[in-house]
């Protein structure tokens, strides 16, 4: 399975536009190297004290890259973190909360190859997800256009992000997850991506 590059459809865009998605796909293909060759069951597996294994990075970079996307498009409506009645971000942080939101337990869930899912499944989502953003970057008519993030206690009050930072914060999030699966795979099998 090949995810898409960027490089085809970037002839018909403008130079920063095809810089950053050839960046992102650079990102995602050293990602993806690492899981070439896995079984499903090695995919899901945890080889360090981590609770990392190298499907559920795969899923977790494209989730977030399909999140900040539907940002880019929607606003933040798109990334909602609320909060179960009565339960505070202490409580969500301290791992005491009475109740979890969905959101939080789909965030935990996209670390982990869960029963029923596939390492093919998982790179066939990740390749519509990677397609589909190359889609959306050639569309946004401005990629300095912003968008107020939504509150969270990780985003500093009325914060903005544009699409270019989008953009680039999805590059660096890729090729970090892209280092940890490296030694991931290294630990699991011996091998290397490089």
């Amino acid at each position: 399975m090949t995810i898409s590059t960027g490089t085809a459809a970037s002839s018909t865009l403008d130079a920063e536009r095809a810089d950053l998605l050839d960046q992102l796909a650079a990102a995602r293909s050293a990602l993806l190297t690492t899981v070439r060759g896995l079984s499903d069951e090695q995919a899901g597996e945890r080889p360090t004290v981590s609770a990392l294994c190298l499907g559920g990075l795969v899923k977790h970079v494209a989730s977030m890259e399909e999140a900040w996307l539907r940002f880019v498009v929607e606003g933040p409506s798109a990334m909602r973190y609320d909060l179960p009645e009565g339960v505070s971000w202490a409580d969500i942080a301290a791992g005491t909360a009475r109740e979890y939101p969905q959101w939080a337990i789909d965030h935990q869930n996209g670390f982990q190859v869960l029963p029923g899912e596939t390492l093919t499944g998982i790179l066939e989502h990740y390749e519509r997800v990677a397609a589909r953003t190359a889609e959306i970057i050639a569309a946004v008519p401005d990629l300095s256009a912003t968008r107020p993030l939504p509150e969270a206690p990780w985003h500093e009050p009325g914060a903005v992000r544009s699409v270019r930072r989008v953009l680039t914060h999805l590059i660096a999030e890729t090729a970090q997850h892209a280092g940890h699966a490296d030694i991931l795979r290294e630990t699991l099998d011996g091998q290397k991506s490089s």
